[in-house]
């Protein structure tokens, strides 16, 4: 894989984002993933501090990937549910400010939905729908779109909830690893979601007892089959961002250069 298509998060590689702009370009990859929550607070960028940042990107010869915006609810959960869809559209604006298109996070948990189209809608499913086709309006207006994990996510469920939407409203991240601890083929979550991917998080894991217990590895340690994950998305003419991540942060470059050489020798998408 071309190193041009690999992301790396910038907070893995130092708090201060100049200083991980500058590490990222000594790893070789183009892209950089910068959070919003933890790193570049939407709300507290400046038109100062934004140009300052696209003149950093530039002086080192790097693309923002994409904005990770980790809520801690999610888009049913009705407990502060109007500050985390204010927030939301303010990381879609913050990415397109910074040239990005997608902005990444999970969706929550995803309510049923009815069984029948004269069934009566879960109160959960119908806010879940109402507030991300809000945001998918949003984010068609400033040129940027909410991309959902998949991996707590079940590929399943995600679909239900695209084939709600409005076309185009909502996006999919396929995270590997997250996908294998919750029990979920990696390469099955490509082939069903193929057409909504917006992101793909290569990351590896070793899988725990039961669903949702593990622990992340470096990648070609764990059980992630990758050249398999990347082959599907080669089938599927995948052109997107590829991120890659630590497992271990103290360690996050030498181990993120040994993710992009492992993958740079897999060849496929």
């Amino acid at each position: 894989m071309e190193p041009s298509r690999l992301s790396v998060p910038a907070l893995s590689l130092s708090r201060d984002l100049r200083r991980a702009l500058a590490r990222a370009r000594e790893l070789g990859v183009r892209g950089i993933e910068i959070d919003g929550r933890r790193g570049v607070a939407p709300e507290q960028i400046t038109q100062t501090g934004l140009r300052q940042i696209r003149k950093w990107l530039d002086d080192e010869g790097l693309v923002v990937s994409a904005v990770a915006f980790p809520t801690r609810g999610g888009y049913a959960d009705a407990d502060r549910l109007e500050a985390r869809i204010a927030a939301t559209k303010s990381a879609l604006e913050l990415a397109h400010a910074l040239g990005a298109q997608v902005v990444t996070n999970h969706i929550g948990d995803i309510p049923p939905a009815p069984a029948t189209d004269t069934d009566a809608a879960d109160p959960g499913w119908q806010l879940l729908i109402d507030v991300l086709a809000d945001i998918g309006v949003w984010g068609h207006r400033i040129g940027a779109t909410l991309c959902a994990e998949a991996g707590r996510a079940a590929p399943a469920d995600l679909l239900r909830v695209i084939a709600a939407l409005p076309t185009a409203s909502l996006l999919c991240d396929i995270v590997t690893g997250s996908l294998l601890v919750h029990r979920h083929d990696p390469v099955a979550a490509v082939e069903a979601l193929g057409a909504h991917i917006g992101f793909v998080h290569v990351t590896d894991a070793v899988v725990g007892s039961y669903a949702g217990r593990g622990r992340p590895a470096p990648l070609g340690a764990g059980e992630v089959d990758v050249p398999a994950v990347l082959g599907a998305l080669e089938e599927r003419a995948y052109r997107g961002w590829v991120g890659l991540e630590a497992a271990d942060e103290s360690a996050s470059m030498p181990e993120l250069a040994a993710a992009i050489g492992f993958i740079g020798g897999r060849g496929g998408a």
